[in-house]
Formats: structure tokens, sequence, C-alpha cells
């Protein structure tokens, strides 16, 4: 009875541990989670960047699991490439061990003030990130309470002479040591976790020192098989599996060197701190920082065999959805990741629609219309298959920050869909009847029709730009595009009267007017971000006579 009692104790310590770390991260994302995706967005541009952003974000989160999987979104919606995205992980696994650095001081003391300081902040906060706030501050602390909880039960287990005997046994064993440290850190999901219990065996003198290092090796490798087993998706889409495997195969080929090296770092560790909870955490920093130094200069070849090995799937029937996994609906944040590649597929296509309808106004192929028009059932199929499959997930699953982003998903996704029936039910029909019909325009006007074209293309891509960073400044460029579009029609116009009309004219108008529209349907993307920043008139009604109307 004592023993199923103790289970149920550790069961229940490790699930406050998780919780903590769980509100943590909710409450991070809740408080930053537009700014910190935008910010993340654009730190992964560069490799520098995004390994100081890898770094940062897993400080906030408190999970380099919880980092990959952020990335991960990224690389599945084809907002980062494969190189800043390893390097970006490499520095989520360096934060990981600056965590354990700080929490392997006595730092259980502080646990009280912050949930106070947590509780008072959710409760008395007047503004949404105050709350969002202090729910990070609870979080923090229920972590450090449960540290110590799990600690003191595991008192009495590290002085057993079972425990002991059985870690005797394997002392001078490392690859036992290993392997078990790595089957905790992949049942916890998270290394920090497993090395705090590593810590504690070790400050406990159950573990020697290197066995000890051996499982914090262990652990490393253990935290890195979460991600990999949550992008197995689809088997036909190998190409998901390129972040979280080329951080499996960097931890592994660390785990590998530092076995070899066992004897030398453990009698180098010993010396610098001979403390266990010290040495444990030391070793942790030194490998996660000696990884990231060897690994950093084989990013590229890394990636390079991994695009290799795992290439994108073939081409396949453009219509048919290629993202949208059943098994993802369970977990919406990869959902919506899914709904998101399909839709920049969408978007790909409106922009083929739009380089045909170029080409069809200036040359003299007729079967132009016929191209774009074939392009256009694919956009209608594959909003279809992402309106339905964003609607089979589970709204009460969805945090706030994910229930409005299915929104701007769905509203993005209609755009897309409006903006291609234009083109293809209007616009191109305007090229076939001046080929049907033999009218010609002149070079100034076909000139204006193609930058109108190249304006609407840019307008697409700073649309797209919204979609997957939250990019304000394309927001608002997107905006005054629209505008832009309107002030070309109304020249379009102008010029056209002075010219006296004609069949050509007014074919010409009518296609500016078309282009103008679905600058309009792609002008919608920013709305959602600007009203959230208020930065979006609610009318462009002049106020007196807005007034008047009420």
């Amino acid at each position: 009875m004592a023993e199923l009692q103790f289970l149920v104790e550790l069961a229940g310590e490790a699930a406050l541990l998780l919780w903590g770390l769980h509100m943590v991260q909710s409450g991070v994302q809740r408080a930053f989670g537009d700014r910190l995706r935008r910010w993340l967005g654009i730190a992964l541009g560069g490799t520098r960047r995004a390994f100081l952003a890898g770094l940062g974000v897993t400080a906030l989160l408190q999970s380099s699991t919880a980092t990959a999987m952020l990335l991960g979104s990224f690389a599945a919606a084809g907002a980062v490439t494969l190189v800043p995205a390893l390097a970006a992980l490499l520095g989520a696994n360096l934060g990981t061990a600056l965590i354990v650095q700080l929490l392997s001081f006595n730092v259980v003391a502080v646990f009280p003030a912050l949930v106070l300081a947590g509780v008072i902040a959710f409760r008395r906060g007047s503004a949404s990130r105050v709350r969002d706030l202090g729910r990070v501050a609870i979080g923090l602390g229920l972590v450090l309470l449960a540290l110590h909880l799990m600690l003191q039960s595991l008192a009495p287990v590290e002085a057993s002479p079972g425990l002991k005997a059985v870690l005797a046994v394997m002392a001078d064993r490392p690859l036992p040591n290993l392997l078990l440290a790595t089957l905790l850190a992949w049942a916890a999901h998270s290394s920090i976790a497993g090395l705090l219990v590593i810590a504690s065996l070790a400050g406990s003198g159950v573990l020697g020192v290197e066995a000890s290092l051996a499982m914090v090796l262990g652990a490393n490798l253990g935290s890195a098989l979460n991600p990999v087993l949550e992008a197995g998706g689809d088997p036909a889409d190998r190409a998901r599996l390129h972040l979280p495997l080329g951080n499996l195969l960097n931890r592994l080929a660390g785990c590998l060197i530092g076995l070899a090296l066992l004897p030398w770092a453990a009698e180098a560790l010993a010396a610098l701190d001979p403390a266990p909870a010290r040495l444990v955490a030391n070793a942790h920093l030194v490998f996660n920082l000696a990884m990231a130094l060897l690994a950093w200069p084989l990013l590229r070849p890394l990636a390079a065999l991994l695009q290799r090995l795992l290439p994108e799937r073939p081409a396949q029937d453009e219509a048919a959805p290629r993202y949208l996994e059943e098994a993802a609906l369970a977990r919406p944040g990869l959902a919506l990741a899914n709904a998101a590649r399909e839709i920049l597929r969408m978007a790909d296509a409106l922009e083929a629609m739009l380089r045909g309808s170029a080409a069809a106004f200036a040359g003299t192929e007729r079967d132009a219309a016929r191209a774009v028009g074939r392009m256009d059932d694919a956009v209608d199929a594959l909003h279809r298959a992402v309106h339905d499959y964003l609607g089979r997930i589970d709204r009460m699953a969805l945090e706030p920050g994910e229930a409005a982003r299915l929104e701007e998903l769905q509203a993005f996704a209609i755009a897309i869909e409006h903006a291609a029936d234009v083109v293809a039910r209007d616009l191109t029909q305007h090229a076939a009847k001046r080929l049907r019909r033999g009218l010609d325009l002149s070079p100034e006007e076909l000139a204006d029709l193609a930058a109108l074209h190249e304006a609407v293309r840019e307008q697409l891509h700073l649309a797209v730009a919204v979609l997957l960073h939250g990019d304000a400044a394309a927001a608002k460029r997107l905006v005054r595009g629209k505008e832009a579009l309107r002030g070309a029609e109304r020249e379009a116009v102008r010029r056209l009267t002075e010219a006296g009309g004609g069949a050509a004219a007014g074919l010409l108008l009518d296609a500016v007017r078309d282009l103008r529209r679905v600058g309009g349907h792609l002008a919608a993307a920013a709305y959602p971000l600007l009203e959230r920043r208020g930065e979006l008139l609610p009318s462009r009604l002049v106020p007196e006579l807005a007034g008047e109307e009420r």
C-alpha cells in the first residue's frame, strides 16, 4: 500500500510540474502570441538571429520541446528555410541548459512569492496581458513547488538499498544509464524535468559522476524524440521530418562523442564544481554549448543531406489537398499549420493565374483563358477542403490566440477564392474577348495592364506576409495598395473618356476594374491585424456625416 501511495504522489507531482510548464507556455503565448510569432518569423530570416531567437523563446516558454513544436509550425507553413530552423533549435537546446543552471541553485524559496504575485495579477489585473503574465508567474511558482515536492518524495527512495543496488550494477555501464534517462525525458516530454531528477539522484549519492554524465546525455537525446514522433503524420510527406530529425541527429552525434569522452569529461567537470547538482547542470550546459559550436559549420551540409534523403513528395493533382491530415485535428496548433500550408498553395495558384492573365492580354494564345480556368477549379477544390478541415477542429480545445488564427485562415482562404473567381471568370474572359474580336491595345495600354498585374501580384505577396508573420508594415502597404488601385481605375476612366472611348477602351477599363476588385479581396487580409492594433478606421465616412446617418 505504501508503494502505491508513493507512485500516486510522484505521478501527481510530475503532473503538477507539467501543468506549471503548460501555464508558463500558455501565458506567454497569450500575452505575446502575435508579437512572438511575428518576431520569431522575422528573426528566422538569418542563421545567427535564428540561434538567438531559439534561445530567447525557450527561455520564455521554459521548454525546448515547445519551441521545437513552434518552429515546426513555421517550417510546416513554409515560412522558414531549413538551415535557420536548425540553428534556432541549437539555440533552444542551449536555452534549456541555462534554465537548468538557474534551477540548480536553491530557488525553491521564491515559489510562494511567485504564486502570490501571479494570483493578484490574474484576479486584479484590468488588462488581459497583466492577467496572462500573472498566469506565467503562477506557472513558475508551481514548477518550483513541484520540484520541491518531488525531491522530498524521492528522498526515501534514493536512500533505499534496492535502488542503490540496481544503479550500482549500472554504474560502470554508461549505455544503460543513457537509455534509462532517454526514456525518462521522453516520457516527461521535458529534458528539464529529467535533468532535475538526475541531479537529485546524484545529490543523494545514488549516482556516480560518470553515471550522472551518461544520464545527462540520455536526457538530451530523449527530449529530441518527441518532436520527431509528433511530426510523423502522412508517410508520403517525408519533408516534414527535416527539422526534428536534424535535431535528433545532432543530439545522437553529440551522445556518441560524449560517451567516447566520458572519462575525461567526468574528471574535468568534477574539478570545475564537484557538487552533484551543479555538476549535472554544468554537464548539460557544456554538452549543448559544444554541440552548438560543432554543429554550426555543418548546418548547410546537414540540411542538404536531409533534403536528399527525405525529398519533397512528387508532384500530384494540384486540386488535391496535400497537408490536411486527419490525425492532426487532435492538435489544433498543428492542424492550423497544416491548413496554412494548403492556403499557401491556393495563393501560389492565384499568382500563376495572374501571370496567365497578363500573358493572355499581351499575347495571342487563345488557350490561356482555359488554363486559368483549370487553375481556378483547383483553387475552388482546395478552398472547399480547407473550409471543411477547419470546420472539424474542436473549438473548445482552442486557445484564444488559436481561435483568432483559425478565423484569419478562414477569411484569407475566402479572399483568395473570391480573387481567383474574378481572375478566371472576368479578367481572362476580357482577354479572350479581345482575341475573338481582333481588338488591338496600344503599347502604352498593354504596359499599363502589365504594371497593374504586377501591382496585384505584389498585393498577394504582402497578404501572404501578413498571414504568416502578422507583419503590420505589410498590412499598411496592402491597404495603401488597394487605394492606389482605386486611383489607377479613376485615372483610366479619365484618360479613356478624354480619348473618346471605343470597344478596346471599354475592354481595357473592365480589365482595370477587375484588377482593382482582386486587390480589394487581397486587402481584406490586412483588416483583422490592423483592427487589433487600433490602426483601422471603422468607416470611410467623414465623422459628421456618419453621425447624421445615425
